[in-house]
């Protein structure tokens, strides 16, 4: 019994030092602690983790374990459905806010659509933060305030005063943005954005396939998945947080009344109907399904689509994106892409 009990608490130290190297300061560890509060949805079914979990990149562990059929998340009235695939949280805080660059390409802003573009909060990732408790498809929960009173009886309540202080639950609206802006934090945390995968820390030690996959990478992928450290980062994002409509066919898994002209909508241009925010590829292995509707349920299909998408009718077939679809790739190089991808997972 002692030689258990000692056991227990070794684990139990273990799991705290762990976290402890992964948060490293009192916001990260409020943001936490509301990225994993089921009672911040209208029933107490569903948190945020819930569609970003970590066995799943941060993406939907659902639809990871079930990707051929299970493509959208399931509101927390286990009915409800969205309209997109969700993306990963991972990495998500390198993306700036939404602006058209020096070559009138759109950049930056959350979602898949860049509708959260920082703007308001001058964070598009704490804005991101504020839409799903209040989404009647997502968190459902009735308005702001209810949020907020959520909160003030929660065990983390003196936690979230030692941040933000003792009457900063006061003003609803204030207390709210402070909700998006700590659960942007602990999605900056090193417990979201490790940088630890295999690229990360033993490149030296890739297999044949995974060096002949990275060499084809930078050949052909690297144009929209950068390989340079670039908006902050430490290392490379495998992103460009641009846009693109790489010809993605409708899925009809979500049925839509219309087809889905993502960016298009978002800043009223029909030259950019059709286009979709460029993922980040750091732990697309765990991520599964594919591209914005979820229309790929494995990885090599997904890059085989990449590859040559001459035999699939794009959703929107207008602004297609000419790098993509006649690539010219083997079977057996794809294979090596695909190898080289799944070195990009956290954790090694």
């Amino acid at each position: 019994m002692k030689k258990t009990v000692l056991f227990l608490m070794a684990v139990g130290f273990i799991c705290f030092a762990t976290e402890a190297l992964a948060i490293s300061n009192n916001m990260e560890r409020l943001g936490m602690r509301l990225f994993k509060d089921k009672n911040l949805s209208f029933n107490g079914t569903q948190s945020c983790q819930n569609c970003h979990h970590p066995f799943a990149g941060f993406a939907d562990i659902t639809n990871a374990n079930h990707p051929a059929r299970k493509v959208v998340s399931t509101g927390a009235d286990g009915v409800s459905k969205g309209e997109r695939n969700a993306p990963t949280a991972a990495y998500a805080g390198f993306s700036p806010s939404l602006f058209d660059d020096a070559d009138g390409r759109w950049v930056g802003g959350m979602f898949w659509d860049g509708r959260a573009d920082g703007s308001v909060l001058g964070d598009p990732l704490a804005e991101q933060a504020q839409g799903p408790p209040l989404n009647p498809d997502e968190m459902a929960m009735p308005d702001k305030e209810a949020v907020i009173e959520v909160i003030k009886e929660a065990s983390y309540v003196f936690l979230w005063y030692r941040v933000f202080g003792r009457d900063s639950l006061d003003d609803v609206d204030e207390a709210y943005d402070d909700f998006g802006r700590a659960i942007a934090a602990y999605e900056r945390s090193q417990d979201v954005t490790a940088f630890s995968s295999k690229y990360d820390v033993a490149e030296e030690t890739f297999t044949p396939s995974e060096s002949r996959g990275q060499a084809l990478f930078e050949a052909n992928c690297s144009g929209c998945h950068s390989t340079s450290a670039s908006f902050g980062s430490p290392s490379a994002l495998f992103t460009n947080y641009r846009y693109a409509n790489v010809g993605v066919p409708a899925n009809p898994l979500v049925p839509l009344d219309q087809p889905d002209f993502g960016l298009g909508w978002t800043v009223s241009d029909p030259s950019q109907d059709g286009k979709f925010k460029i993922p980040t590829l750091r732990n697309i292995a765990l991520s599964a399904p594919y591209s914005h509707n979820g229309s790929f349920s494995t990885l090599k299909k997904m890059v085989a689509f990449i590859n040559d998408r001459s035999e699939v009718t794009p959703e929107v077939p207008r602004n297609l994106d000419q790098r993509v679809g006649s690539i010219g790739l083997e079977e057996d190089q794809i294979d090596d892409i695909v190898s080289f991808l799944h070195t990009l997972t956290d954790g090694y």
